[in-house]
């Protein structure tokens, strides 16, 4: 039950942010909030990370909610046994998704800001942040798990 009020926060967290984006900016606008460093930037992204597929929105939308279906089977599939930061990691992936496909069924793309343009030259979202992170949980955990397996 906390794996769902946790997918809640993060997706309402995701869609606050592109909420806020939108009726505040038009797209292309951008203000530096940190110098050249990071900006807060509106794009409309009609594909997927690092805007892959344009214009692809059946496509995209169709495997977006197989993922979602898929996730959801595995993490109340594996309930009881899996260890909590794979849980963890599958719930964050699972938010991010959950994000962007609201975004892509009611605005028809997904509303991006984030733009850490010394750095990154891709703008992204919140609910991209939570799939990254998601990942990298669901990477330290087999890290772990394989670490243990040798011990």
């Amino acid at each position: 039950m906390s794996y769902i009020i946790l997918v809640f926060i993060l997706v309402l967290l995701d869609q606050i942010s592109k909420y806020i984006v939108d009726k505040n900016f038009f797209e292309g606008d951008t203000i530096g909030v940190l110098t050249d460093f990071f900006h807060l930037t509106y794009v409309k992204n009609r594909g997927i990370a690092f805007g892959m597929f344009q214009g692809k929105l059946d496509i995209i939308s169709i495997a977006t909610v197989i993922a979602i279906v898929a996730i959801v089977y595995y993490l109340y599939k594996g309930r009881n046994k899996m260890p909590l930061l794979e849980k963890i990691g599958f719930t964050f992936v699972l938010a991010g998704a959950i994000g962007n496909m609201i975004d892509r069924i009611w605005r028809g793309f997904v509303i991006d800001m984030i733009d850490f343009r010394g750095i990154w030259s891709f703008v992204f979202n919140l609910a991209d942040v939570w799939i990254n992170i998601g990942v990298v949980l669901i990477l330290l955990d087999y890290f772990f798990a394989e670490r243990k397996k040798k011990k």
